[in-house]
């Protein structure tokens, strides 16, 4: 499936006649990798032409003399926040956050306030979509009703509305007897499962790592193996039900042992890891700022470690940032008493630039392909530079510096834990299903001239 065929108000908005000239073009899906004038007509890519060769033919040009063309990024975890809690997100800000990010599609999260757990909940939103979003919107439904976790909801039925795939997102499915039935109902459904993965008697009141930071500071812990113990669980069930599974936010070094293994014996398993969880350490929380309280939490060095090298090899298969808005009330309490969670659409390209390319600990070319791979646990076409599909790209700056958060967001809520920080590299236009879905602000006045 197209991400442009999921539900976003560009869908009835003319396609774009553009041309980015002398651009650095980059695509390792695709295998290019060289200058290009890009030829965008009729919102999709018409051509990779010779570097000044491109026929204009009344199209808008741009400059992109030392600027990056890249895919644009696709994000199967996000917290959109409706319906209940649109005073931290809705799908309009939250979609205009994930453009500005360089994102040309998203998937939801159903975790609302109620859960989307029913076909008349997943119509809703597909339709508020439709009316809204500034880039394509895919939306799951709940595992079980209410996130309950002990009775299952109408999967055929909401796959039949529309759902992309299916998560209990903020807790984990309890119940191996639950999660082994939904694996089954899925095979005749469709769709993948998202799971987050934690035990809740190993996880108690826990508010971080549970490490030689959480015993200076005393505060309650969450352990590494909370997590990477119930992976274990549901990778075997899933091998056993022949069944697919897809990993949510995967923070610790364990859990990594406990993918690659499943992959080894065959499980249908694919996996994710946040900005946040790639750059950050627990560290963070000596500073006693609620930004830096996620889960799961910020974890020590060698788990982040593992996690890069794990994102590099290919055992981690995508970037997801867990974009998790919160209103300032949420987080401006005590540590120990502040919601969890951070927001991450606007900064995670910028920010993996910053602090893992620029330093040569990953290649460009390998973060592109993990920005991009999104799509495909949810069995969505990734997006692709090769000429004749959908214009989904971004123009970037590599050498633009700027302050996360210096300018303003375009999410509803500021709990960014990359506020403040110095990035190099920034968007400067995001193309989504052929459609221009941000400029820059200054480079859109600049453009303008």
């Amino acid at each position: 499936m197209r991400i442009a065929e999921l539900d976003w108000r560009g869908r009835e908005e003319p396609r774009e006649d553009l041309v980015i000239s002398r651009a650095s073009v980059l695509d390792p899906r695709s295998g290019i990798d060289a200058t290009h004038d890009v030829v965008i007509r009729g919102g999709e890519i018409a051509e990779l032409a010779e570097p000044g060769g491109a026929s204009v033919d009344g199209a808008e040009v741009i400059d992109g003399e030392g600027m990056h063309v890249l895919p644009a990024f696709f994000d199967p975890h996000v917290h959109l926040r409706t319906p209940g809690q649109e005073d931290a997100e809705d799908v309009e800000t939250g979609s205009r956050a994930a453009a500005a990010g360089g994102y040309c599609g998203i998937l939801a999260m159903a975790n609302t306030k109620p859960p989307v757990d029913s076909a008349a909940d997943i119509s809703a939103l597909r339709e508020r979509a439709a009316a809204e979003a500034s880039v394509p919107v895919g939306f799951l439904a709940c595992v079980t009703r209410g996130m309950e976790g002990e009775e299952l909801t109408e999967m055929a039925e909401l796959r039949d509305a529309g759902a992309v795939g299916f998560s209990d997102d903020g807790l984990p499915v309890r119940s191996a007897r639950v999660l082994r039935r939904a694996l089954q109902y899925q095979r005749l459904a469709g769709g993948n499962i998202a799971l987050h993965e934690e035990d809740p008697e190993l996880s108690g009141s826990g508010v971080m790592h549970e490490g030689p930071v959480s015993s200076v500071l005393g505060m309650e812990a969450i352990p590494s193996v909370s997590e990477s113990t119930m992976i274990a669980r549901d990778a075997a069930l899933a091998a056993y039900e022949e069944a697919r599974i897809h990993i949510q936010h995967l923070s610790a070094r364990e859990s990594v042992a406990v993918v690659a293994a499943a992959k080894e014996r065959g499980v249908a398993i694919t996996c994710e890891a946040t900005p946040h969880h790639l750059v950050l350490t627990d560290s963070e929380v000596r500073s006693l700022d609620a930004r830096f309280k996620m889960n799961p939490p910020l974890r020590a060095e060698a788990d982040r470690q593992a996690l890069i090298d794990a994102l590099r090899d290919g055992t981690i298969d995508c970037v997801a940032t867990d974009h998790a808005p919160h209103p300032l009330e949420a987080k401006e309490v005590p540590f120990e008493e502040a919601a969890m969670g951070v927001t991450g659409l606007e900064t995670a390209f910028a920010v993996l630039h910053t602090e893992l390319v620029l330093p040569g600990v990953l290649d460009l070319s390998t973060l592109v392909e993990r920005m991009t791979a999104g799509a495909e646990p949810f069995d969505l076409d990734p997006p692709t530079l090769a000429p004749g599909g959908d214009a989904n790209l971004v123009l970037f700056d590599p050498q633009a510096e700027w302050e996360g958060g210096a300018d303003g967001w375009e999410s509803r809520s500021e709990n960014s834990c990359f506020a403040g920080r110095a990035l190099t590299g920034r968007i400067l236009v995001t193309v989504a299903g052929g459609v221009v879905a941000y400029r820059q602000r200054e480079f859109a006045i600049g453009a303008a001239s």
